[in-house]
């Protein structure tokens, strides 16, 4: 039988907005910031509501301007004025982009100059985990013409603000979690020796299209004999054979909204030590399910998860963290780390992904999608299977 899922409505109200930009002014003005301005997609969308596939093409600069009260104000290329009529953004400036000599840099200059004029303090992404999406000559002379106003660091404001999901948001996220949940158990039953992992990976991306993921960008695999070595790069043509164990990580798209979270595979017969491998990755995330709860730090929420894997023997941990936040982007902040100090709020959307080298050039990862809540946390899709499943 054909399975189906239900997808939830798309877009939100425009209360959802306007709260989004509440909470941002309030910031700002704790800060003394009048105005913050953005030109990176999900912190353009977050706060007004426009969609585009033309973020894809670099050619062409978008900026959002929110001031210090009222609605945020579009500094765009004319070819996407138009489209400003589906938001809730009312004040919309253009110009005929591209124009390199001056892409939009004067029209943005003039805009946050009208709106900054109390403080002379403008907020931009400049923190880590964000980027400026403008060429560096074309901020260094946005900074110039601003030369009488300050330019601080607005990234903390806003992660702080995004980390923390709308009922809506998590809906999204429920929804491309049961979309890649369910293409993952398509997948076991399509999964045969002799395949190579490009197909498999085919095989579960078509699966999760037609179930309702708008895209499926990030999905990747690797393999190889009781283990895998190295899980940023594939798929590759490589042709899976008995004694292999396949590990797919993939985050599925809806709305704007992603999953993140993997699944493995053995083929055939594969040593006990790789069996044993997968139950403590699997014990370690229990251990984080039981942990993640408002008040509980990102830190603590690591340690429960590593000292799993430190009793089950692991050589050692290469990904640097076990977790991230998840939303509008695959990874988000903030990360689970050793020693790490934020504090988790009912809201928050994370990812448990321990891992652990259990032999050398051998590793073994797993990943759930986890929302907080009041008392606790939820798993976002169906749990992983407690035993590795052996194909063939």
């Amino acid at each position: 039988m054909t399975q189906t899922l239900t997808a939830p409505a798309r877009g939100f109200e425009r209360a959802e907005f306007e709260q989004r930009t509440a909470r941002l002014q309030d910031a700002m003005a704790a800060q003394r910031i009048d105005a913050v301005f953005f030109c990176t997609e999900p912190e353009f969308r977050y706060f007004s509501g426009f969609k585009s596939q033309f973020w894809e093409s670099p050619t062409r600069p978008w900026f959002l301007v929110v001031p210090a009260s009222g609605r945020p104000i579009a500094v765009v290329p004319q070819i996407g004025a138009a489209g400003f009529a589906e938001t809730w953004i009312d004040d919309v400036r253009s110009w005929p982009s591209p124009r390199p000599e001056d892409d939009g840099v004067s029209l943005l200059a003039d805009t946050l100059s009208e709106v900054s004029r109390t403080h002379r303090r403008i907020g931009a992404m400049l923190g880590p985990e964000t980027h400026l999406r403008m060429p560096a000559a074309n901020f260094a002379a946005l900074c110039d013409r601003l030369a009488q106003h300050e330019m601080t660091d607005a990234s903390l404001i806003v992660r702080q603000l995004r980390s923390v999901k709308s009922a809506a948001e998590i809906a999204k996220i429920r929804f491309a979690c049961e979309v890649t949940a369910a293409g993952f158990d398509y997948l076991r039953s399509h999964l045969r020796t002799g395949m190579t992992e490009r197909e498999a990976c085919k095989a579960m991306h078509l699966e999760m299209l037609r179930l309702g993921a708008d895209a499926c960008p990030y999905l990747i695999s690797a393999s190889g004999p009781g283990g895998y070595d190295n899980i940023i790069m594939g798929p590759t043509d490589r042709r899976l054979e008995d004694g292999d164990v396949l590990i797919i990580d993939t985050g599925a798209n809806f709305d704007g909204y992603f999953s993140d979270f993997d699944r493995n595979y053995a083929f055939g017969e594969v040593g006990a030590d790789t069996h044993q491998a997968y139950e403590a990755v699997y014990a370690s995330t229990e251990a984080g399910l039981r942990v993640a709860a408002p008040g509980v730090t990102t830190g603590e929420v690591w340690q429960a998860m590593w000292s799993v894997l430190e009793k089950a023997g692991a050589l050692g941990n290469d990904v640097g963290r076990m977790g991230h936040g998840l939303g509008m982007q695959l990874t988000e902040w903030p990360s689970n780390v050793p020693g790490g100090d934020v504090v988790l709020q009912s809201g928050m959307i994370l990812t448990l992904e321990p891992g652990m080298t259990f032999a050398p050039g051998r590793m073994m990862v797993h990943e759930e999608n986890i929302v907080i809540t009041e008392s606790g946390c939820e798993m976002l899709h169906r749990r992983a299977w407690p035993q590795m499943p052996v194909i063939g």
